[in-house]
């Protein structure tokens, strides 16, 4: 099975910028989206052979995840059932018959931190909501998760200590997850690869300088993550802030 994730910062703006030559090329069984900054109908995505899922933000013009799926799903989700939490379209859930997909966009803290509290608190929600559905079946969950783990996957780590993204907070909650039972797909079969980026600033053309940082993820339950055969980082697709991620695995 392939599966694919891009943060595409305004799917609207990405469409104009190749989305679907990619999209296209690839054909994935399983394609999600984060940061579509649209309610469904804004905009013409014309995935033929995909049951498309949306879950935008109340916010206008604002976060929003979408999933497209050749296969359709037992169910669908949206949200984490916690309201407070459930304004921004973060969070979508698909249940197939083996696993469940859950594509997430996690909150950003925010230049000075502004939002780190209520991130801390919407990442213990978060982690207890996948460990609730791991305990049914196994789980793959994708997205923009908005935290560079370990030092290894970002440029300039000394000078980012407490930059959003990079906090001691946010890291171990990203510990905490991994811990309760996931695996980093990425590192499970690349644990020592440098230079694997899927963010870059807009500013101080860090893309052409490869000042990057890796926080978009493909995350497995521990049951499933024999099955994985390949983590991909898209570097070279174009048309965000951030470049697409994919997995190969059976399931």
């Amino acid at each position: 099975m392939k599966l694919i994730s891009w943060n595409v910062n305004g799917l609207r703006a990405c469409l104009g910028k190749g989305f679907m030559d990619f999209f296209r090329a690839e054909d994935a069984d399983i394609f999600c989206v984060q940061e579509t900054k649209m309610q469904q109908g804004q905009a013409e995505v014309p995935a033929e052979g995909y049951f498309q899922y949306w879950n935008s933000a109340e916010k206008k013009g604002y976060s929003g995840t979408a999933v497209f799926t050749k296969q359709e799903p037992l169910s669908v989700r949206y949200g984490l059932g916690i309201p407070e939490h459930d304004r921004e379209g973060r969070v979508i859930t698909l249940e197939f018959e083996g696993f469940y997909l859950v594509n997430v966009y996690t909150p950003n803290s925010k230049s000075g931190l502004e939002r780190l509290e209520y991130r801390c608190e919407w990442e213990d929600a978060f982690r207890d909501y996948l460990n609730a559905l791991r305990q049914q079946k196994p789980v793959v969950v994708c997205g923009d998760m908005n935290v560079a783990h370990a030092e290894i996957d970002l440029t300039n780590p000394k000078a980012n200590q407490r930059s959003a993204g990079f906090t001691a907070e946010e890291r171990d909650k990203m510990t905490r997850l991994l811990a309760s039972g996931f695996v980093d797909s990425f590192r499970q079969l690349y644990p020592d690869k440098t230079g694997a980026y899927t963010w870059w600033s807009y500013r101080f053309r860090s893309r052409d300088k490869d000042i990057g940082w890796r926080i978009d993820y493909f995350l497995v339950s521990d049951s499933a993550a024999a099955g994985i055969r390949e983590a991909s980082i898209y570097t070279q697709v174009m048309g965000s802030d951030h470049c697409p991620v994919g997995l190969s695995i059976e399931l």
